[in-house]
């Protein structure tokens, strides 16, 4: 049964090798299923500071980027794993990463 659910943002460029890595992570098992998740498209907006190395865009300048919403579903024992695949395998140095427990995967 999933145990948390997991939200990260990506450039859409990046989605395909974002949710491979998730997947093979162990993110996104429901049942007999696998590598499932949901995405929507957006706009993320960023302005990177000195110091800063962005992957899109420069120092001092506020960029706008097409942007997926992945959510993907995971046990307790992948969260670790899921959060480093995220980690390796985004494309922004500092990717946002939301993790909610839930507290219950059914509805009586």
């Amino acid at each position: 049964m999933p145990n948390y659910k997991v939200v990260v943002t990506v450039p859409e460029k990046d989605s395909p090798s974002l949710l491979e890595a998730i997947g093979q992570a162990g993110g996104g098992q429901i049942g007999n299923y696998t590598y499932c998740s949901f995405s929507s498209k957006g706009t993320g907006r960023f302005l990177p500071n000195p110091g800063a190395s962005p992957a899109i865009g420069g120092v001092g300048k506020l960029e706008e980027v097409i942007e997926d919403r992945i959510e993907i579903s995971c046990t307790d024992q992948s969260l670790k794993r899921v959060i480093s695949a995220i980690k390796a395998a985004h494309p922004y140095e500092e990717p946002v990463i939301d993790v909610y427990k839930l507290e219950s995967t059914f509805l009586s």
